[in-house]
């Protein structure tokens, strides 16, 4: 979990624009998502196949 951790923090960072979570880590990725403060700011796209792309919006979703 503390690499999820890790690609959230480089998200939120602008280190990534983006980041594909594959549908077998998804669980694991989503557990690190929703515990994270600004949970509202992260945009995962589905993808055909099953993996989701993640982003970060500078304003949090509704």
């Amino acid at each position: 979990m503390e690499k999820y951790k890790q690609i959230l923090d480089q998200l939120r960072n602008g280190e990534l624009r983006s980041v594909e979570i594959s549908k077998s880590d998804y669980l694991s990725f989503r557990e690190a998502l929703v515990n994270d403060p600004q949970f509202k700011h992260f945009r995962g796209e589905a993808k055909q196949g099953g993996n989701i792309i993640f982003t970060f919006l500078q304003a949090p979703r509704t």
